[in-house]
C-alpha cells in the first residue's frame, strides 16, 4: 500500500507553489484530507466488513489509487492536486481490511507487529525506490509515484491472494481473545458511551502522534537534508530498518503475555517509554550531546513504539480485556479519522502560522509537545482502566453470587 501513498514525498517539487502555499504541502494536505475522509467512512465500512468481501475491496481500492496517480502525472499542476486527494481516499481503507484478517487470535501480537514493522520499513523503502527511479531512470517528479506504484503491482496481487487464504480464528483464539464480529450502529454507539473517557484521551494523544509521525514521514527528505545527509537516498531505508527491528523485538515480546489486562498495561509502559525517549533524545540533540543520525533514529523509535500499538495491538487487547462485542477496526478507524485531521491542521499551521520556522526546528518543538501530552495521557489512561477493570470484576462477582 505504501508504494501508492508515500513515493511522491521523496520529491521536493522545488520552486512550485499555488495560492501562496508550497506545492508539496498542498499535495500532502490533499492526500491526507482524502485519507482522513476515508477513515471517517471506514468507521462504518470497516466495522461492518464481512470476510468474503475483503479481497475484492482490497484490490479495487489499490487499483483506484494507482489510476489516480496516473492522472496526477498526466494532468498539469496545480490541477493535478485533485488526484492526490482521490488517491488518498481508497488507500485509507487498506489497513482496516488487512488487519481484519489477523485480529482476535492468540498470535495477533506477532502478526500485528510484523505488519506494523513492515509499514515502518516500507515508508523508507518506497522513498528510496522513488529517488532511484528519478536519478537512475530519469523519471520526472510527477511521473515517479505512478512508476513506483506499477513496480509493486504484481507482488501486491500475489500477497493479497495469499492473505485471503489465512484460516479463521480457532475456538481457542475466540476463548482467549473474544470473537470478532461485524458491528451494528447500536454496537458502535454502546461501545463509545461505555468507554468515552479513555477513548477520548487516547484519541487526543493519537491525534498529536499521527500529526508528528506524518510530518516526520512526509518531510523526511527535508529533515535529513537539514542535518547533513543531502542527496543520500539510502538513509531513508537504513534508519527505518534499524527502528523497525528494534520495535519488532520489543513489542513482539508482549506476545508471551497471555493475560490480556497485563498485556494492555504493558502497552501503556511502552507508550511511557516512547514519549520519554522522544523528549530526552531531542533535548540531548539540542545540547549537542547526540549524533544527528542517532537522534533521528531515536525519535523514530520513540514515535513508533507509541504509534504501532495504536494501529492494531492496543485495541485488540483492549477488546479482549473488557470482553467487548465488536472488532478492532472500529476503534482503529475512530483514532485514525481524528489523527489525520490533526495531521492536516499541523501542516496548515506550519505553513500559515510558522512559515519562517525551519522544518528542523518545527520538528524539534513538535517532539516536545508529543512527549508531554503522551506522558499525561498514558498515566491517566492507565489508572482509569485499572480501576475500571476492578469495578467490572467486582460487579461480575456480585452477579455470579446472586
Amino acid at each position: 500500500m505504501y508504494a501508492y501513498r508515500k513515493p511522491f514525498t521523496a520529491a521536493t517539487f522545488e520552486g512550485l507553489s499555488f495560492i501562496g502555499v508550497d506545492y508539496k504541502i498542498l499535495l500532502i494536505v490533499a492526500q491526507v484530507l482524502g485519507y482522513a475522509l476515508s477513515k471517517f467512512i471506514g468507521i462504518k465500512l470497516i466495522s461492518e466488513l464481512r470476510s468474503n468481501k475483503r479481497l475484492l475491496f482490497l484490490l479495487l481500492f489499490i487499483a483506484v489509487a494507482e489510476i489516480a496517480l496516473f492522472f496526477f502525472a498526466w494532468v498539469p499542476a496545480p490541477y493535478n492536486i485533485l488526484f492526490m486527494f482521490l488517491n488518498g481516499i481508497p488507500l485509507g481503507m487498506i489497513w482496516g481490511i488487512v488487519f481484519s484478517c489477523l485480529e482476535g487470535r492468540r498470535v495477533t501480537d506477532i502478526l500485528g507487529i510484523a505488519l506494523c514493522a513492515s509499514f515502518i520499513v516500507s515508508s523508507g523503502v518506497v522513498k528510496s525506490v522513488g529517488v532511484y527511479v528519478m536519478t537512475s531512470w530519469g523519471v520526472s517528479e510527477l511521473w515517479m509515484p505512478f512508476v513506483t506504484g506499477t513496480l509493486f503491482l504484481l507482488p501486491l496481487v500475489l500477497f493479497s491472494l495469499w492473505l485471503q487464504r489465512v484460516p479463521p480464528p480457532t475456538t481457542k483464539d475466540i476463548e482467549q481473545r473474544v470473537e470478532r464480529i461485524p458491528m451494528s450502529k447500536e454496537d458502535r454507539i454502546k461501545l463509545v458511551k461505555n468507554f468515552f473517557f479513555p477513548l477520548s484521551i487516547i484519541v487526543l494523544f493519537y491525534t498529536f502522534l499521527t500529526a508528528f509521525r506524518d510530518f516526520r514521514d512526509n518531510f523526511a527528505r527535508e529533515l535529513w537534508d537539514s542535518i547533513g545527509y543531502e542527496g543520500d537516498a539510502s538513509v531513508f531505508s537504513t534508519s527505518e530498518i534499524a527502528i523497525a527491528i528494534t520495535v519488532l523485538v520489543i513489542i513482539g515480546s508482549l506476545f508471551y503475555i497471555k493475560d490480556n489486562l497485563k498485556a494492555l498495561f504493558a502497552y501503556h509502559s511502552l507508550l511511557l517509554l516512547g514519549t520519554v525517549v522522544l523528549g530526552l533524545a531531542t533535548l540531548l540533540f539540542q545540547a549537542g550531546l547526540l549524533n544527528p543520525f542517532l537522534w533521528m533514529v531515536l525519535t523514530g523509535f520513540g514515535l513508533y513504539i507509541c504509534y504501532v500499538p495504536f494501529n492494531c495491538l492496543f485495541f485488540d487487547r483492549f477488546i479482549a480485556t473488557f470482553r467487548i462485542r465488536g472488532n478492532s477496526g472500529f476503534l482503529i478507524y475512530i483514532a485514525d479519522a481524528f489523527g489525520y485531521v490533526g495531521s492536516v491542521l499541523v501542516l496548515l499551521y506550519k505553513n500559515f502560522g510558522q512559515a519562517n520556522l525551519s522544518w528542523l526546528n518545527f520538528f524539534i518543538y513538535g517532539a516536545y509537545v508529543v512527549a508531554l501530552i503522551g506522558i499525561l495521557v498514558t498515566l491517566a489512561s492507565f489508572f482509569h482502566l485499572k480501576s475500571r477493570h476492578k469495578l467490572q470484576n467486582f460487579n461480575e462477582h456480585l452477579y455470579n453470587e446472586q
